[in-house]
């Protein structure tokens, strides 16, 4: 597994060697190109073909954010690992209605069923009563296996966040971050900033894990295979987020390692500055080195690692080989 590589401020990137140059203010830094998966740009970056190139070969995979944080785009190298019978299956399970389906409940009963792990967990610490919003979740859960379409399903789920996001309010101890609704182009307020900002984060190590891998991430199952780019990393993603991006913002909240002094006024509403960014990155990162005891591998693999396995699993449900059952976490 490769690192990831964070350009926070301004410089270039340029091919030395058989190395990354990194150039900014703190002078020169030579990564090797071997051990990168993945660079996410959030500076004024300068790169030329010749880095390109050298890194689509090496299948170092480019995110780009603008400057105040929101997801760009992403450069995608040349697939080196897509087979026809995987990407001939997947898109039969996008193509057939009741294949679909039953695949797309199976994202949407993962990501209930982890929301209701995070609610539960706070449950059981806090003297907050959320046994009402974990019914809910139940409710909308149950339901999802009876959705008759796509758009049914979509529609349930979304209840079921509008249900979730309302413990935040109730849980979060600095009251600076009370979320009221959810709000994305631009975020109106703290938490949302934190959401959007993090969800974008979960979306591209998402991508860059379903690279690793024989599916091809531009068709979706939950969500619509259409003009969009990218639609099957965002349906693994809401299996994670839960667990990944909500419990780490409640934990920077609740530990006060993230303050209202890391949020500016910008663009038309509220994001995170230099300062704050740098914070959320270094522990999401950390997030992501993190690890948990695998259930049938029987080893610690880590969260970052865990995505990847998640698509294999996808892989091995639409060729027929083992059903699909999603990541639940077990606290």
């Amino acid at each position: 597994m490769g690192r990831t590589l964070y350009m926070i401020t301004s410089g270039e990137l340029s091919r030395k060697d058989n190395t990354i140059m990194v150039e900014g203010e703190n002078g020169k830094k030579y990564i090797p190109i071997e051990t990168t998966d993945e660079i996410l740009i959030f500076g004024e970056v300068s790169l030329n073909k010749r880095f390109l190139e050298f890194v689509s070969k090496c299948e170092v995979i480019l995110h780009f954010f603008n400057h105040y944080g929101g997801y760009v785009g992403t450069f995608y190298p040349r697939e080196h690992l897509n087979a026809g019978a995987v990407i001939l299956a997947q898109a039969k399970y996008c193509m057939e209605p009741a294949l679909r389906q039953e695949l797309a409940i199976r994202f949407v009963d993962g990501a209930i069923l982890n929301m209701q792990k995070v609610v539960s967990y706070y449950d059981r610490r806090l003297e907050t009563e959320l046994q009402d919003i974990l019914d809910s979740l139940e409710h909308f859960r149950l339901s999802a296996h009876e959705s008759p379409d796509i758009a049914s399903l979509m529609g349930l789920e979304g209840n079921a966040h509008v249900a979730y996001y309302g413990f935040f309010d109730r849980i979060a101890e600095e009251k600076d971050f009370v979320m009221g609704k959810r709000t994305r182009r631009p975020p109106d307020n703290r938490m949302n900033a934190l959401i959007s900002f993090l969800n974008s984060l979960c979306y591209v190590t998402v991508l860059s894990q379903i690279y690793r891998t024989h599916l091809d991430p531009r068709i979706g199952f939950l969500h619509e295979t259409n003009f969009r780019r990218f639609s099957l990393n965002l349906d693994i993603a809401e299996i994670f987020k839960p667990i990944l991006v909500d419990r780490l913002i409640l934990t920077l909240i609740n530990k006060q390692m993230i303050q209202p002094k890391h949020f500016s006024h910008k663009a038309g509403g509220m994001l995170l500055n230099d300062k704050g960014r740098d914070i959320v990155l270094k522990n999401w990162e950390e997030r992501l080195q993190g690890t948990i005891e695998h259930p049938n591998l029987g080893r610690n693999v880590s969260y970052r690692n865990m995505l990847r396995l998640e698509a294999y699993k996808i892989e091995k449900h639409i060729l027929g080989e083992k059903t699909y059952e999603p990541f639940i976490s077990r606290w």
